[in-house]
């Protein structure tokens, strides 16, 4: 590792791995001298399973018992099944990606409700977390918060984590962020070395400061982490980033061809990023079996990128009007 690297590693990275190791009480004041208000955004697709509990967490915690948190928004891409309805239910605002600046249309994608996420919250202080989460990650939120809340120059805080990998009935406990480790890694090693001491850049839990996330471009898709992370280490440097380790991350385990498709959309944001001076092709071509032949089927991992939030008139008129 690089010697700014393994510094920045060494004097950025906290942890919070547990509700003992958060304090609570401190981050409450802090918050308040600051003058901070906290948006926490849950983007989710088809997650009724898991989203009406980690609302209810949120909210019962960090909401009414320690009043960290000033409006939890849910947004919904699309979901077909009852998302939106146990998110409301648990108490969060829900938003459809469709309704939030209609005029620009609405894509599919992650990063596509993320990116209108900023549109439909008021923060100064915006902490992103996914919807798809099992076990107790009720701790997530505030160690978030933490380095922003005590530290003026941090902008950004990437979670890190251990993450299990379930497949086949067999659980390991390690082994998850397959894309991670086969793709996003070592082409940052390889492009961006100071960063090599990121543990998790594909990490879907996160927090910034909005008037850094309103100033940079979010890819529709699974490419929005990595677009993020390299696009705010330019403009804010590596010593505005911080991470935070928050023990153990569960979900469901997606498939070998699913990874793949989420693979090809990481390389596409990260070839954009990198000025290799090609165009990216714009498919990933995989293959089923059919009795005995091959047969291939293509999808689209091309980056389809939202412009940063302060380009959108309308965004900049509602921030004026809120002062």
């Amino acid at each position: 590792m690089r010697p700014d690297a393994r510094a920045w590693f060494e004097s950025r990275t906290t942890s919070a791995t547990g509700p003992a190791e958060i304090d609570a009480a401190a981050l409450l004041r802090a918050k308040r001298r600051g003058g901070h208000r906290v948006s926490v955004v849950l983007p989710a697709r088809d997650e009724e399973a898991t989203v009406g509990r980690l609302v209810t967490d949120i909210v019962e915690l960090w909401v009414r018992r320690v009043p960290l948190v000033d409006e939890l928004v849910v947004v919904d891409s699309d979901s077909t099944d009852r998302t939106a309805e146990l998110a409301r239910a648990a108490g969060a605002d829900v938003v459809t990606t469709a309704e939030v600046l209609p005029a620009h249309g609405s894509r599919p994608g992650k990063g596509e409700a993320l990116w209108k996420s900023l549109a439909a919250t008021t923060g100064d202080l915006v902490v992103f977390h996914d919807a798809d989460l099992l076990g107790d990650v009720s701790h997530y939120v505030p160690a978030l918060l933490g380095p922003l809340l005590t530290d003026p120059a941090v902008g950004y805080v990437k979670g890190c984590y251990t993450r299990p990998l379930s497949a086949d009935g067999v659980t390991s406990p390690a082994g998850g962020g397959r894309v991670t480790e086969l793709t996003a890694r070592p082409l940052l090693n390889a492009w961006w070395p100071e960063l090599a001491g990121v543990v998790q850049p594909l990490a879907g839990e996160y927090a910034g400061r909005r008037e850094f996330l309103e100033q940079v471009p979010f890819s529709s898709g699974y490419g929005v982490e990595v677009g993020l992370l390299l696009d705010l280490l330019e403009l804010i440097g590596l010593p505005g980033l911080a991470q935070v380790d928050l023990g153990v991350r569960r979900h469901t385990s997606q498939t070998q061809d699913a990874l793949s498709r989420m693979a090809g959309q990481v390389l596409s944001s990260i070839l954009a990023r990198a000025g290799h001076g090609r165009a990216v092709s714009g498919l990933l071509t995989q293959f089923r079996r059919d009795g005995d032949v091959f047969v291939p089927y293509s999808s689209p991992v091309a980056v389809d990128e939202r412009p940063p939030m302060l380009s959108i008139s309308e965004y900049r008129a509602r921030q004026a009007a809120s002062g």
